[in-house]
């Protein structure tokens, strides 16, 4: 099963997706490759495998992605390798990705395996506090690029079976943990 969180950045993804994996015993992360460089305290292979502009756009080139995006001006994509490693685990694979990432996933993967795909929801005035708090150091124009992404996001959430507004942590982490309770219930059904 892969269970996709979506929101804008600054909409929880990355800490929801620890504390499913913290509580939860067979769920696992997928990192996705970027070309960005790690902001404090992340680590290669944790919360993504950083590798530079050159390296991922010889993965394109060799096919090496089930998706791939210029987000932010930098690059994000899935691993075919990767998942498809993961999803033969057997585990319950938890991946943060943003629309169009989810779009294309969806496309390719919904006959092959189980997918789970829920949207984050956060206030502008909200999220815009969160980009502050999270200490990137963000210029005005990139937190205008962020708060700008906010509607093209949301326009999408008819790709999603889940909708959740992440307004409170521990709420937002139970209702997830049900979704995928009742979706691996659903599965062993059919």
């Amino acid at each position: 099963m892969l269970v996709i969180l979506s929101g804008v950045s600054g909409a929880g993804k990355d800490t929801i997706k620890k504390e499913l994996i913290k509580r939860m015993d067979n769920v696992i992360s997928l990192p996705s490759f970027t070309s960005r460089a790690p902001r404090t305290g992340e680590e290669e292979g944790v919360q993504y495998h950083f590798i530079s502009r050159e390296e991922f756009l010889e993965k394109i080139n060799n096919n090496e992605f089930y998706e791939y995006d210029i987000h932010h001006n930098n690059y994000y994509g899935t691993s075919r390798k990767l998942m498809n490693e993961k999803i033969q685990s057997g585990k319950i694979i938890v991946k943060d990705i943003e629309v169009n990432g989810t779009e294309n996933l969806i496309k390719l993967l919904s006959n092959e395996t189980k997918l789970v795909p829920i949207f984050l929801k956060v206030d502008r005035e909200e999220l815009k506090r969160r980009l502050i708090n999270r200490g990137d150091n963000l210029t005005e124009e990139e937190m205008e690029l962020r708060l700008g992404r906010l509607d093209y996001e949301e326009s999408k959430i008819g790709l999603y079976d889940y909708v959740i507004k992440n307004d409170d942590l521990e709420k937002t982490v139970q209702i997830i943990m049900t979704i995928i309770e009742n979706e691996l219930r659903l599965e062993k059904n059919n």
